[in-house]
């Protein structure tokens, strides 16, 4: 179990987490969410004892991560998978860190099978591709068989097959009643993967719930309804509590009834119906209400005609083409399928 009370951390007068009080039960997949510069990094590196609190405390299984006498075998954790020796091998690196906790090659070899690495095992990890770092940093965060798992984007260069691994790998260790905290940018991925989520903004706790509380309580449900006569459908329908908007002359958005009221009210007055659809919100809808506030790093509008023009009056020859910064680890996957399951750990 992971427990923050009231955790700050402040860089001089900028303030990265504010005041956060927060509970990852064992058990359960734990979502971590929030937009780059929300807090979630330093938050994960405070719980691990990289970065001191400024105010508050944070525990792992009852104890601050640096009293821990055997931490790898409390906490595996997975921060920056580049944060490896260029020049060793995938082997060679575990086989080190297993030595500081007397872990031996049999595990060694246990979590490289385990992660499907064992093609590259004996190759420099300097060579790796991002998804393979990723399998590695995985590798290196389960070689003390914790009961507790912090995992920063692990799917980040993963390809589908590696992106279910990582799905099923997760759950399966819940369902054994480990504590997984899982941060990730992918929200149809995390919607999949995760029983609750917590999301951080501007270094604060915006919402804290089960995934099916958060969708239901910042999205908002609606029917959408087809039929030949959608404009006697919505004199119908109207009333103050309900919403309708005309998508077309033959599609209706309703806010406000079920879709079992909207095809009630067709039926009672012969009205044909081409299509009767209930519309839920998803964790992505969730999220960008949640969070509407609290992006610190906002993008400008995208205008498709200037997208490609060069700046007025630029000199050509100056300009750089835009470069983008990847913020996660990596190494590449065997093509070959890692097992999954409870074969996986044994």
């Amino acid at each position: 179990m992971i427990e923050a009370h009231s955790l700050s951390k402040k860089y001089g007068p900028k303030t990265a987490v504010d005041d956060v009080t927060f509970t990852v039960r064992p058990g359960l997949v734990t979502g971590f969410l929030g937009p780059n510069g929300a807090g979630k990094s330093t938050t994960m590196r405070m719980i691990v004892g990289l970065d001191r609190p400024s105010g508050g405390s944070v525990t792992v299984n009852g104890k601050v991560y640096r009293d821990h006498a055997a931490p790898l075998h409390e906490v595996g954790v997975l921060l920056d998978a580049k944060a490896i020796h260029q020049g060793r091998s995938a082997y060679s690196h575990l086989l080190a860190l297993g030595a500081t906790h007397g872990i031996g090659a049999s595990r060694v070899h246990e979590v490289i099978e385990m992660t499907g690495l064992d093609t590259v095992a004996k190759k420099r990890v300097g060579g790796f591709s991002l998804g393979m770092g990723q399998r590695l940093g995985i590798a290196a965060a389960m070689l003390g068989d914790p009961s507790t798992l912090i995992l920063d984007e692990p799917v980040n260069g993963l390809d589908p097959e590696g992106v279910m691994w990582v799905r099923e790998l997760v759950r399966f260790l819940a369902s054994e009643g480990r504590t997984v905290l899982l941060s990730s940018h992918l929200m149809s991925e995390m919607a999949q993967t995760a029983d609750h989520i917590i999301v951080i903004g501007k270094g604060r706790i915006i919402a804290d719930a089960p995934v099916v509380d958060i969708v239901s309580s910042a999205t908002t449900a609606s029917v959408r309804a087809v039929s030949p006569r959608a404009a006697e459908m919505a004199r119908l329908l109207n009333s103050p509590d309900v919403t309708i908007t005309s998508i077309d002359g033959e599609t209706l958005e309703i806010v406000g009834l079920t879709s079992a009221a909207v095809g009630e009210v067709a039926a009672t007055n012969g009205i044909v119906l081409h299509e009767l659809t209930p519309l839920r919100g998803s964790l992505e809808d969730a999220y960008m209400n949640l969070t509407a506030d609290a992006v610190e790093y906002r993008t400008g509008v995208f205008d498709p005609a200037n997208a490609l023009q060069p700046a007025a009056h630029a000199d050509p020859a100056k300009v750089d083409a835009p470069h983008e910064h990847t913020h996660a680890a990596s190494h590449a996957a065997p093509t070959h399928a890692a097992p999954s399951g409870p074969e996986a750990l044994r």
